[in-house]
């Protein structure tokens, strides 16, 4: 994919610090896997303080997203073969 700008998403904590996003997601669901800064997913680099926890809903990718000079979210983003991947432990 690539771009996150260019992606069906959905802000569900806007403007807030990568360590409100990593409580937000830890604290409101319950699948969650955490992977090290670096981690690439939907073609991006996730920036941020490890580990990162990213949750899945359905088939919903849940994650903190650090956009430099912007500050961090929490995205809501179908996840598609990202969910399988994860599960997967790759």
């Amino acid at each position: 994919m690539g771009c996150i700008d260019e992606m069906n998403y959905e802000i569900l904590l806007p403007s807030s610090s990568f360590k409100e996003c990593a409580d937000y997601i830890k604290k409101n669901f319950k699948e969650i896997f955490y992977v090290p800064a670096g981690y690439m997913i939907f073609g991006n680099y996730l920036i941020g303080i490890p580990p990162i926890p990213i949750a899945v809903e359905n088939d919903d990718i849940i994650m903190p997203y650090v956009k430099p000079c912007h500050g961090s979210f929490v995205l809501r983003i179908p996840g598609g073969e990202e969910v399988k991947r994860l599960r997967a432990g790759k």
